[in-house]
This record gives structure tokens, sequence and C-alpha cells, in this order.
């Protein structure tokens, strides 16, 4: 069993899981993606690779034709494992693995097979938040830095709109898994060649890149200019939070208790950029954007609970254009 849904077939086989998808690793794209938070993307983008499939299958899914599977190239083990080194090797910030659980038993060795030809920079595991505990506890070690949606708090809502019975609580195991295994945020400020240069004008190797505090990352980003990107995550865990048209009552749910068990400890990115795509139909009230006036008022709710480390997005996220073309560059 690698996720929640345990749907009891065998994809080596090639019977379809509840995720679309068999025991072969599927994506869709890899390339340097811009679009994340500032300390994940940075100045040169996120190493992010786009697998295939999804074992949440939300019906207002943004990324819907990869979700599905509708788009979708077999790539083994080992072209992942260059995948990730040749990411590595156009600058990217991390490697950004996104929807990741169903292929995790794979992914693992080629992290591995990566690391150890000379992969460095941190590796992030980018998820619905549906996950096993058990199935995190073999990414020990491997994973750098967490990054999970928690969308749901009501049971009712978590059912409607993807199928997901007890979806909180597995998020808040998983998430609890997540933490003990990577810890509080630490950041990297990087130094530039020119930075490290003595006065001899030689490089040194003595004046190496400066980690920092969760803290010390808020203090330097608070005054700063809005172009301004800040150091990258080196470690940590960031939850993101989706709010949903007509549903800011849950929101707040969600906000209040994550605040509630890590306060400090994660990163809480509330973020507005909901689209309506796709056939809604059947769910009229997703066919709105989310209301100015309500994001606003989570925001203000978020403070007055005493956030500390969180993410906010401005206006004009809720486009499609920030939907990448899956067009298996990279693979």
């Amino acid at each position: 069993m690698i996720c929640p849904r345990k749907c009891g077939v065998n994809r080596n086989k090639k019977e379809l899981g509840f995720c679309g998808q068999t025991g072969k690793i599927t994506a869709a794209k890899a390339y340097l993606h811009a679009w994340e938070e500032p300390c994940i993307s940075g100045k040169n983008g996120s190493g992010t690779v786009f697998f295939s499939g999804c074992n949440l299958q939300c019906v207002f899914c943004q990324n819907r034709q990869i979700a599905t599977g509708e788009v979708s190239k077999e790539i083994t083990k080992e072209r992942l494992s260059e995948i990730f080194l040749e990411l590595q090797d156009k600058k990217a910030s991390n490697i950004n693995l996104v929807t990741p659980t169903h292929f995790v038993p794979l992914i693992i060795p080629a992290i591995e097979r990566a690391r150890n030809e000379g992969l460095k920079i941190p590796v992030v595991y980018n998820s619905s938040g549906y996950e096993l505990a058990e199935t995190l506890k073999s990414l020990e070690g491997l994973i750098d830095i967490y990054l999970p949606d928690c969308k749901y708090y009501s049971d009712e809502i978590a059912i409607r709109y993807s199928n997901a019975p007890n979806y909180f609580n597995i998020a808040i195991a998983a998430i609890d898994e997540m933490l003990r295994q990577v810890g509080e945020p630490l950041f990297e400020i990087k130094r530039s060649t020119e930075d490290k240069k003595t006065e001899g004008g030689e490089t040194s190797d003595s004046l190496n890149d400066k980690t920092i505090s969760a803290s010390l990352y808020n203090e330097l980003m608070e005054d700063c200019e809005d172009d301004y990107l800040g150091p990258l995550m080196k470690k940590g865990v960031i939850i993101r939070h989706l709010v949903l048209p007509g549903q800011i009552n849950d929101s707040k749910n969600v906000v209040e208790r994550l605040l509630e068990r890590y306060r400090d400890k994660v990163y809480l990115s509330i973020m507005n950029q909901f689209t309506p795509f796709g056939d809604l139909s059947k769910y009229p009230e997703l066919k709105n954007k989310v209301e100015e006036s309500d994001y606003e008022d989570l925001i203000d709710f978020a403070i007055d609970n005493g956030i500390e480390n969180g993410f906010f997005q401005g206006e004009g996220t809720d486009m499609a254009s920030f939907i990448p073309a899956f067009d298996y560059k990279g693979l």
C-alpha cells in the first residue's frame, strides 16, 4: 500500500490504481518552474518534474491533463535520475517532485543514484497531503523540503470535491511525519563567486554559504523590494492551502488548526489562485473565482491567530496562464 486509497491492485501487472497509473513512472514535463513560493523557485526556477496521475483527483484540478494521465510519457528510474542531474546543471534551485506519491518506490532509487552521481541541491516533495505516513518514512533522508497541501477541514467538502473521507486527519498525520523528518525551516543565502574572493583575488572555500533560521528570513523579507526573492529554503515544511470560492469558513478551520498545531515550526502558504477549470456543471459553486474580500478576511484571520511564518498571494494569480504547457519538455 502506497497511499490512503489502498486500491489493492497490482500496478506491476499493468493494473490501474485510483491514480490512473501502472507501476511504471510517467511524467508530463521537467523544467525550471518560476511560480512556486519565492524561497522554492528562487532566481533560476525550481527544477520541477510533473508526474502523471494523482491519488486525489480533485474535481477542480488545474492540472487535470496530467492528473488523469491524459498527458503522460513513460520514463525509467534511471532516466529520472538523469533528469535530476540535468536540472541541477541548468542551475535549478532544487529538484521539485510534483504529485509523486504513487511513484515513491521508483523515485527512491532515482534520488539515491543521482545523489551518488553528484546531486547536491535540495529535493522537494510537492503533494496533495493525502499521504500514508508509512510511505513517507521510506523517504527519510532523501527529502529536504516537504510542500504538502492541506485542502479541507470538513469531511463533507473533502468527499464532495475529492472523494477523500477523513482527508484532514490523514493530512495531519502525514505532515507530522514530514516535520519529524526535516525539522524546522532553514534557509540558505548563496554567496556569489565575487563575494567569496579574498583580497588576493582568489576564491576561498572557507567563505561558505550562510544558513539562517525562519525568524532571520522573515526579518530579511519584511521590508524588501517586491522583486527581491530572498534566500532559498534549505530544509523545512511549507503547507499550502488553496482557498475555494464560498468555502471561507472551512479555510478558517484549516488555518486555525494548523496554527494551533504547528505555529512557527512550518510555513503556511495561503493561496488565492483558484481558477475555474474543466467541466464544473455538477459543482456550480466552483464556477466563480475567490472573492477578494474573502481572501483578505482569511489573511486577517491568520494574522489575528498569530501567524508568523507565512506566504500570501497578490492579485493576478487566478489565471490559466500560470498553468504550464505539459509538452514533455525535459523528459
